[in-house]
Formats: structure tokens, C-alpha cells, sequence
């Protein structure tokens, strides 16, 4: 589900749900990229919000300009 590298946008549709494990309550999560429909789940929110870190981590050849040469 990873959106093409280099893109200034990115969108999914976020679902949450609260199950019960071991008597406590776990936060899980599902994203759905909604071009493909492709769904990714995490087990709890530190996994998701793992996954959207590297999503929106800066591409190493992208300099903010649009050109990939060095001035």
C-alpha cells in the first residue's frame, strides 16, 4: 500500500476499533488507500503511526525544489 515515493500527497481512510485483550482495551487500526482499495492493519496505534512515518519521511533524492540536482 505504499503510495508512490516522491508524491506530496497521500491519502487512506483511517478505521479504528477498540477490542477487549486480556481484560484490557487495545486500540487496533486498518488503512485503505481508496485508488486501489488495497487495506494495510496494524495491531495497535504505535504500529500505525510507524507506518505513517515512513509514508511521510522526506525522500532521500528530494531536495523540495523539484529538480534532483545539486546546486
Amino acid at each position: 500500500m505504499t503510495q508512490e515515493r516522491g508524491s506530496d500527497y497521500l491519502s487512506y481512510l483511517l478505521r479504528l476499533w477498540r477490542t477487549s485483550t486480556d481484560g484490557q482495551g487495545v486500540w487496533r487500526a486498518s488503512l485503505t488507500d481508496p485508488l486501489t482499495g488495497e487495506r494495510i492493519g496494524f495491531a495497535d496505534l504505535e504500529a500505525l503511526f510507524e507506518f505513517l512515518r515512513r509514508q511521510a519521511a522526506p525522500h532521500p533524492c528530494a531536495n523540495g525544489s523539484g529538480d534532483e540536482t545539486e546546486q
